[in-house]
């Protein structure tokens, strides 16, 4: 298997939004994310983007942008359904947790201190909602 791209995982994960231009911005400022790549179409939609935090990558989506596409929607034109939940490593999860909510984040799980075992690890985490309802797990391994 010959290499992904320079800048890129393995797996990059696509998330879709009904604004997604302002939700590259919230995530930005919400959640440190930073923008790599983001091309617009003329109406100002996000035909394409990159954002990248901590070495992972995310591609974030205009939702209803392409007729043969319609499957690809935002969590809240389905009833704030989500069939994923993305998952991040972050250096200090307490202060990450207070950046997002002061961003207008939903924090569904407050930050709590999770012991797998001798054999495994120990992180604390938390577990939030962005502002179109996608579910987000920031995670410290200690």
């Amino acid at each position: 298997m010959k290499n992904p791209p320079d800048g890129w995982p393995r797996i990059a994960p696509a998330v879709f939004y009904d604004d997604a231009a302002a939700a590259i911005d919230w995530l930005t400022a919400a959640f440190g994310f930073e923008v790599q790549v983001r091309v617009e179409n003329e109406q100002g939609q996000i035909v394409h983007s990159q954002l990248v935090v901590n070495g992972g990558l995310i591609m974030v989506g205009q939702a209803g942008l392409s007729p043969d596409r319609t499957y690809l929607r935002s969590p809240q034109a389905v009833e704030g359904a989500n069939t994923q939940a993305l998952a991040v490593f972050v250096d200090d999860a307490d202060a990450h947790c207070e950046r997002a909510r002061a961003a207008g984040a939903v924090i569904v799980a407050e930050p709590t201190t999770q012991d797998y075992g001798e054999d495994y690890w120990s992180e604390r985490g938390y577990q939030a909602r962005d502002l179109e309802g996608h579910h987000w797990w920031f995670m410290q391994r200690l």
